[in-house]
């Protein structure tokens, strides 16, 4: 199997339990609507992946954690659809359809953020096969990363730090919060949730990191490089707004140089999961490829 039938079968299996759990009407009508709008308009998936992953390579069956990452996808885009609005970055355009916002207006789509952030702690805490402090141990792990230790603090600095002078220490908070912290946990996850070994979280958790940051640091070489068509969003958005990314603070070569070092970072950390460390190394190729 190449590495894109396992993305494509690992989407499929997000995908086919998030519809089927939204396909119950919830009253208001309208809701439901934005909510799954923003939900099932596409993606990589690549966070429940991340989770998924890091189950089986423990020794897991994926489906048997199914509503644990979906929930990862559910607070990923209720973090999209807010960070769309007119209030924080202002975009009509995301995975190459109009934003929620522009579709229900903005009440509705803060309301589908909200709806989708408070779902996901319902789905991933409803798996009662899973030990009670299994499940305790990966929500606490799941809020700090989503919350004001991770994606809420990084998404507070990046709107402070708009169209200020570069300062590396704060971009590197602005992408080890906002989007880093987020897919670390998604790798964590899969671990805490097999009650993996201490050595076994330990490369999960190196993975992670350096997983985490390189994504973003791609993200904005491609947000230079790349078209809209290929972003789902319009291209040098970044740029326009004057946003503090690798880039702006290093160029495009530097910043490639900085994703293959997280690359190699990550695959070192996963050397000791040995042959099972198969999926992790092809998921961090894939990206280091992305940026060129």
């Amino acid at each position: 199997m190449d590495l894109k039938t396992y993305l494509g079968e690992k989407k499929a299996l997000i995908e086919d339990f998030v519809s089927g759990y939204f396909r119950q009407p919830i009253a208001p009508e309208v809701l439901h609507e934005s909510m799954k709008y923003s939900l099932l308009a596409g993606g990589k998936r690549i966070r429940p992946v991340l989770c998924l992953t890091a189950y089986e390579t423990c020794g897991g069956n994926g489906q048997d954690i199914l509503p644990q990452a979906a929930a990862i996808e559910l607070i990923h885009t209720y973090s999209l659809i807010h960070d769309d609005l007119p209030a924080m970055d202002d975009d009509a355009l995301r995975r190459g359809k109009p934003t929620n916002h522009v579709i229900y207006g903005e009440a509705m789509a803060i309301l589908a953020g909200d709806g989708l952030l408070t779902e996901a702690f319902r789905m991933f805490s409803g798996n009662g096969s899973l030990a009670p402090a299994v499940l305790l141990k990966a929500i606490n792990e799941l809020s700090s990363a989503a919350g004001l230790l991770g994606m809420v603090a990084g998404q507070a600095m990046d709107i402070i730090s708009e169209g200020k002078a570069h300062d590396k220490k704060v971009l590197e908070f602005i992408h080890r919060n906002k989007t880093a912290a987020l897919l670390k946990a998604s790798v964590q996850l899969g671990g805490i949730l097999y009650n993996a070994e201490d050595a076994e979280m330990d490369s999960l958790t190196g993975y992670g990191e350096a997983i985490g940051l390189a994504f973003q640091i791609v993200d904005d070489i491609l947000d230079v490089t790349g078209t809209t068509e290929e972003l789902g969003k319009p291209r040098g958005s970044d740029e326009n707004k004057n946003k503090l990314t690798y880039p702006a603070m290093y160029g495009v070569e530097g910043s490639r140089t900085m994703a293959k070092e997280q690359i190699d970072r990550a695959l070192q950390s996963v050397e000791f999961f040995g042959p099972k460390a198969h999926w992790f190394e092809e998921i961090a190729n894939y990206l280091l490829k992305r940026s060129n």
